[in-house]
Order: C-alpha cells, then structure tokens, then sequence
C-alpha cells in the first residue's frame, strides 16, 4: 500500500518539519540534554513521530488510557466495547484498578482499564506487551478476581440499600485482552481475530454462568491488513490501535473520520 502523502502533516496541519524540531530542542539546554542521551534510533523514532512520518503505537499506557479515558470520553470506549461485544453497551463510569497484580505482572502488562457498564457488567481491558505462555491459565486467574470483585460489590450494595443478597443480581464479567504480540498457538488461527471463552455444559444444560474472556491478537490482525484492508468497525479499531504505519493511518482517517480527533 503506498500512501498519497509522506507525512501526516496533510491531515494535521499543526506538525512542524524535522529541522523546526530540532531547531526548538537546541534551543534549550535541558531538552538537549534528554535528546543527546537518547539513541540515535530512539532520536530517530521521536522525530519521525513528531512530524508526521510514522503514527504512535496507541496501545501504549499513555495513549491509550489518554484517548479511551472513560471520565472524559466514555462515548470512545463504548463504541470500541460494543463493537467487540456485538451489542450495544454504554460505559458508566470507570472502577478504581485493583493494585495487586500477578507476580511480574506490572513489566508485561501495559494497561489496564477496569469499567462498569450501563446494566451493572465489569469489563476489564488489559493491553499486553507480549504472550503469555500460560494465556489460558493467567486469564484464569484474571477472571477470579473480577468475578470476586463485582461478587463483592453487589453484596456491599445489597446490604448498604437494606435488600437481600441473591446470587442472580450479580451481573456478568468480562476480560478483553488485546495482545501485541500473541502466543505461538494463536498462531494456528490465522483467520481468527477474536477468540471468546465462555463457560458450556457437555450435557446441553444450560446455567448462566458471569466469566467471559475475549483475547484479540493485535499482531494476526496486521499480518491480514496488507492484502484485506479496513473491511469493518472491528478492522477499523485494530489498525487505530495497532497500526503506527501513516499509510493505514491515511486510509483510516479517511475511511472513518470519527478516529481523527482521536
């Protein structure tokens, strides 16, 4: 795919060259000194991102949490979950994180967004760096603590309003764990951009069980981009998260302008 243009700048007219950069950081002797201890490869990155020559990757911390910040934009957040969710759902406000994490967690896991949704449902969204080799075994356990979580919660609410426990008020919850780079067996699915797991019967019999855990494996996703393009919302949302090429950017922004303010 060859992009029309050589820079975002076409797009975002604020984007100054290279050398009114450069220009600007030699001015100051303390950004000088943070852009002299760089690499010159991380120099290199930070100067093609800041005139436009290669997108941000948003699924880092500070983009993401910025951009899909459920306080100041839930309206975002709600479009990306209903898409994922095949229904129409609606954030209502985000929950404070649970600080205790699992083992190494904190260097492998890049973000994490916890949220009650408008019928009383936990979603919790986690961005991972790299594949866990015990994905299943982990989301397990993520699973777990959610569940006891809202378990909590809802029994808190009951006994702060005077009303009864009972098990059927606790409403669903749900992991969606989007994965920069996906364990080897995902790797057999090439067609599968979204694997769900939900709790099932071998007999038939049906129980409404709360845990549902949904990875999305951000790298299958770009191998497929090149020949298919942005089919879909669901497409159109992995290459905004996924994708710092200004080439799927262009198309994107064009495709769908709702991402351009983001």
């Amino acid at each position: 795919m060859q992009s029309k243009y050589q820079s975002l700048k076409h797009y975002f007219p604020v984007i100054r060259t290279r050398e009114e950069i450069l220009t600007e950081i030699k001015k100051s002797p303390k950004l000088s000194t943070i852009f002299d201890s760089w690499t010159t490869e991380n120099q290199d990155l930070f100067l093609d991102i800041c005139t436009g020559s290669k997108g941000v990757k948003m699924l880092y911390d500070s983009y993401f949490k910025e951009i899909l910040n459920p306080e100041t934009k839930p309206e975002r957040l709600s479009w990306l979950l209903s898409v994922i969710l095949s229904q129409k759902v609606t954030v209502k406000h985000q929950l404070a994180n649970d600080n205790n994490r699992l083992g190494d967690e904190a260097s492998l896991v890049i973000t994490d967004i916890v949220v009650e949704l408008e019928d009383g449902t936990i979603a919790n969204i986690e961005v991972q760096k790299i594949g866990y080799k015990f994905a299943g075994e982990r989301a397990s356990c993520y699973m777990a603590d959610l569940l006891m979580r809202q378990y909590k919660r809802i029994k808190t609410k009951c006994k702060d309003s005077g009303k009864k426990f009972n098990y059927k008020d606790v409403p669903p919850v749900y992991t969606i764990i989007f994965m920069e780079s996906s364990p080897s067996d995902f790797k057999n699915y090439p067609n599968v951009l979204m694997h769900t797991f939900r709790h099932r019967s071998d007999s038939g019999l049906e129980l409404k069980m709360l845990e549902n855990c949904i990875f999305i494996p951000i790298d299958i996703f770009r191998d497929r981009l090149h020949n298919e393009g942005i089919k879909d919302d669901f497409d159109a949302w992995l290459t905004f998260l996924g994708c710092d090429d200004i080439e799927y950017i262009s198309t994107l922004i064009e495709k769908y302008p709702d991402f351009k303010p983001m």
